[in-house]
């Protein structure tokens, strides 16, 4: 029983990093420059890092969530 929480956290936590690097690399093809102000870099680039994580943290969600529900769907037939 406590292997599978183990399993089903680490599995989270990596789906989650993978999720996060995924979404910063998609957010780095995007033009930031032209919405900054001038000598503000660093407060963007924070930015960028907090909408990659939300990005990343909301789209591993959903793919963790349908994950278990597909796992779960042959419980509907016992």
């Amino acid at each position: 029983m406590f292997q599978t929480i183990g399993l089903n956290g680490a599995i989270t936590i990596v789906s989650h990093f993978v999720f996060i690097m995924l979404a910063f690399r998609a957010l780095n093809a995007l033009r930031f420059e032209q919405f900054i102000k001038a000598n503000h870099v660093r407060e963007a680039q924070v930015l960028l890092l907090f909408i990659a994580v939300a990005l990343g943290f909301l789209v591993s969600s959903f793919f963790l969530s349908l994950l278990q529900s597909a796992l779960n769907l042959p419980k509907l037939f016992l």
